[in-house]
């Protein structure tokens, strides 16, 4: 039996309008083509699919078993359609994202919350790029953007500048150190380094002074949460480095200081990596708007 979606649809007319000319108008079909139609359909199924000369017009025991079929299929049809009529115009997709900035989850999350007001058909996910290959997953497909600090020449991808920032040193008020104007990487030598649970190539403290001085802290903790970082730090438990903006947005004591790292400081700057298909979809550019506007906030506090 070849079983059509103008059958489904036919039968589900049919039922609701309770006659031939009703159903027939609302198909958009005459109601020769209709009758036609039916007994083509209750040839190929060998069974009458309605209760002839009732009034209205009833469905058979068959008849009413392929209007469930009908129920539950059409519904699905038109979510699809309608899912592919997004894809087409740029309203609907996936936006999943990875992060290999670990503090940058604190920036991120106003860009989402106002990001998911105008695009609520678009599928968002954060994944920490820090836990897999992340450059690597976009050219997959795998995600669709990649914050990052590095930016790498890969064709068919393009790094988009976010913003800058300085890694600073921070300190509680009472440590010998505050007394510094600047940090330098020996002074890391007798100090327990308080970071993120990331690999330690992932960090601005190693990546850009103790990694190339040759520097190793006394001790590594590390913590999940900024601040957490900041109350152990502020309670003397040790050092940390922390991005200038984070440190301005999340002040949760007067009992720490910053200085910068070096003489002249080290500025890094964050990209969004995004496949260059994707850079022309709507919802691509405003997330990206979205972001320019959160990094000028942070960079105005």
């Amino acid at each position: 039996m070849h079983i059509e979606f103008r059958h489904l649809r036919t039968i589900q007319a049919i039922h609701q309008a309770g006659g031939l000319s009703l159903a027939a108008e609302k198909l958009h079909i005459t109601q020769s083509a209709l009758s036609h139609q039916i007994k083509g359909l209750e040839d190929q199924a060998g069974v009458e699919l309605f209760v002839r000369r009732s009034k209205p017009l009833k469905l058979s025991p068959a008849g009413l078993r392929l209007l469930k079929l009908a129920e539950q299929v059409l519904p699905q049809v038109q979510a699809l359609q309608e899912e592919f009529s997004g894809l087409r115009d740029g309203s609907a997709g996936r936006m999943h994202i990875a992060i290999e900035c670990h503090a940058c989850f604190e920036w991120l999350f106003p860009v989402l919350e106002r990001f998911r007001k105008n695009w609520g058909e678009v599928d968002v996910d954060i994944r920490p790029g820090l836990a897999f290959d992340a450059m690597p997953a976009l050219l997959k497909e795998e995600v669709d953007l990649v914050v990052s600090s590095d930016p790498e020449d890969m064709p068919g991808v393009e790094f988009i500048e976010l913003f800058d920032y300085a890694p600073v040193f921070v300190a509680s008020g009472a440590h010998p150190l505050a007394q510094k104007s600047y940090v330098e990487a020996e002074d890391f030598r007798g100090e327990t380094l308080i970071t993120y649970p990331v690999e330690r190539t992932r960090l601005d403290v190693f990546s850009q002074l103790l990694i190339p001085a040759k520097v190793e802290p006394a001790a590594i903790r590390q913590v999940e949460l900024t601040a957490v970082i900041l109350l152990l730090v502020a309670s003397n438990r040790g050092v940390s480095v922390l991005p200038d903006w984070v440190v301005r947005e999340v002040k949760y004591s007067s009992d720490y200081i910053t200085r910068p790292l070096t003489k002249d400081g080290i500025t890094r700057r964050l990209y969004a990596a995004v496949r260059t298909d994707d850079l022309q979809k709507p919802f691509m550019q405003q997330l990206l708007e979205f972001a320019g506007e959160e990094a000028r906030k942070l960079q105005a506090v």
